[in-house]
């Protein structure tokens, strides 16, 4: 089968699919998916986000599944015409996946009718650093002074939207590394909002001890996450944060907002920690700062909870048995 992959991952590939690769904000109406459709003769497709890509596919009569995210339940359902644009998309969807069992149950109280095609899957990950990344130029990059005594750098990875909230712990941070230069806040991830994006960058700009970086290829990410010395997760809401899975997967501590998708995969004081506001942040940080057991016992049990809970290869079998779904029962 020929797909249009509207979301990450080569798990099709691997089973013989052949996979074209689109960003849904690469089409500004479901015309441009028409257009590709027929000029790639595509089989079938397959979007991540119910409303931001499964609204493109609508009316075109190829079949397609969904992968839900954060977005769609967290915030769109709440919206009255992006909820009805949904629920029509899951009328046509032969299946829709969701991260948490809360994030299915979710979905079937918002649009019952499509209670027998919404799995589960939580999110698989295999973290890969690139081997060649130089930490010391990360750091020279990013105008981190490299003689501060224990220097420790927390990465906090998002693209700049507000719903990532990156500024909400700028100020707190920006007091406690006044006490210890040694510690920095490190951002990086895309300019998703232009406007919020200059709003960031002129924060940042006025606050000691804290860094923007720009967007990174993944396995310069990996790097850079498996060297900082904690992995941070501020944002307002989430479906399931891949990075905070990374984060663990590469055994670096995680501290995380206390929200309903990071509570989901972070046990407080056993697989992270979770803070509610930048004051228990910057206890909880000092704690991990302090206590060199608390964070390689964290490191560990996140580790082996990846390990058991978001296996890779269980994250590949599911999307190749549902992408049968697709071809309607018929060979591969």
């Amino acid at each position: 089968m020929k797909f249009l992959h509207l979301s990450p991952g080569d798990h099709l590939e691997a089973a013989g699919h052949v996979c074209i690769l689109r960003d849904a904000f690469d089409f500004e109406s479901p015309s441009d998916i028409a257009d590709l459709i027929t000029a790639e003769n595509l089989d079938a497709a397959l979007a991540l986000h119910l409303y931001r890509g499964g609204r493109l596919l609508q009316g075109h009569h190829i079949p397609f599944g969904i992968i839900f995210g954060g977005t769609d339940l967290n915030e769109d359902a709440n919206q009255g015409l992006k909820n009805e644009v949904m629920g029509k998309v899951l009328e046509e969807a032969r299946f829709a996946v969701a991260f948490t069992q809360s994030m299915k149950e979710k979905a079937q109280a918002q649009w019952p009718h499509a209670t027998g095609k919404i799995y589960v899957q939580s999110q698989g990950i295999a973290a890969t650093p690139n081997p060649a990344f130089n930490w010391k130029e990360f750091l020279q990059r990013s105008e981190i002074n490299q003689s501060a005594d224990n220097l420790r750098v927390f990465l906090l990875i998002c693209g700049l939207r507000q719903v990532k909230d990156p500024l909400f712990l700028v100020d707190a941070f920006s007091e406690w590394h006044e006490e210890e230069p040694g510690v920095y806040l490190v951002i990086v991830g895309p300019e998703v909002d232009p406007e919020f994006t200059r709003e960031v960058k002129a924060r940042v700009k006025r606050a000691s001890g804290v860094r923007l970086v720009g967007e990174m290829s993944q396995g310069d990410l990996h790097a850079a996450m498996k060297n900082c010395f904690a992995l941070v997760n501020s944002s307002l809401s989430e479906g399931m944060s891949a990075a905070i899975l990374e984060a663990m997967d590469l055994e670096v501590p995680v501290l995380a907002r206390n929200i309903p998708g990071n509570a989901a995969v972070v046990e407080h004081e056993v697989t992270g920690l979770l803070f509610s506001d930048p004051q228990e942040f910057i206890h909880l940080a000092k704690r991990l700062l302090h206590e060199p057991e608390l964070e390689r016992v964290l490191a560990a049990r996140g580790k082996e909870y990846v390990r058991r809970h978001h296996a890779w290869q269980v994250e590949r079998d599911t999307y190749q048995s549902l992408v049968r779904k697709l071809a309607g029962g018929a060979e591969d």
